[in-house]
């Protein structure tokens, strides 16, 4: 490709420029054409990053209602601290960080991903996109391999405020990162003796 240098900069040449022009005007608006293929699958995975989320007051406030439910947790169940000499080992590791990751990649990146791609124009209820409310639908089904129904149940909450974010940012890196803090505190605070056991 052979590029212009004129006056005014650098420009592409005529008949390329024009193309992305008319990409350009078939996008809805405020959205901008994604120029190649593996910059198509990062978005649809949530894998980019388009704006600071740590300073967001939405976000902002999902993370603390993590410690606020931590709080109404221990006066629901035995409050059963993680010894610290435990904090660095390879069970709280997996549950603190590589399980959201894990967990956030697979249902908020692809299948999340894939749903806000494949359904347009869809409906919120409250906020709440479909394609949230799905992905949290399978979130909870998933974890009846390893928590009781009634936990299983519950998780569906946490579910739809990490689609909410991934949703909100179009990006995964906010929900890994309230998933993550969320699981940590959890742990630290209550699940101490159950990952204990786990061992």
């Amino acid at each position: 490709m052979r590029l212009n240098f004129g006056a005014s900069g650098i420009s592409l040449p005529q008949k390329r420029h024009s193309a992305c022009m008319v990409e350009a005007q078939r996008a809805p608006s405020g959205v901008l054409p994604i120029p190649n293929r593996s910059a198509q699958v990062l978005a649809l995975l949530g894998l980019q990053l388009n704006r600071p989320f740590h300073r967001d007051s939405v976000f902002l406030f999902l993370l603390a209602l993590g410690p606020m439910v931590w709080l109404t947790m221990i006066g629901f169940l035995t409050f059963q601290p993680l010894p610290w000499h435990t904090i660095w080992s390879p069970a709280f590791l997996s549950i603190a960080l590589w399980q959201p990751l894990f967990e956030e990649l697979l249902f908020r990146g692809i299948v999340q991903g894939h749903l806000l791609q494949s359904m347009a124009g869809q409906k919120t209820w409250f906020g709440l996109s479909t394609s949230n409310l799905l992905t949290s639908f399978l979130f909870s089904l998933a974890h009846l391999a390893s928590h009781s129904l009634s936990w299983s149940l519950l998780i569906f909450i946490p579910s739809l405020c990490f689609g909410f974010v991934r949703d909100r940012f179009g990006s995964v890196y906010p929900s890994i990162a309230l998933h993550a803090f969320y699981n940590t505190g959890y742990v630290l605070l209550i699940g101490g003796v159950t990952l204990l056991n786990s061992r």
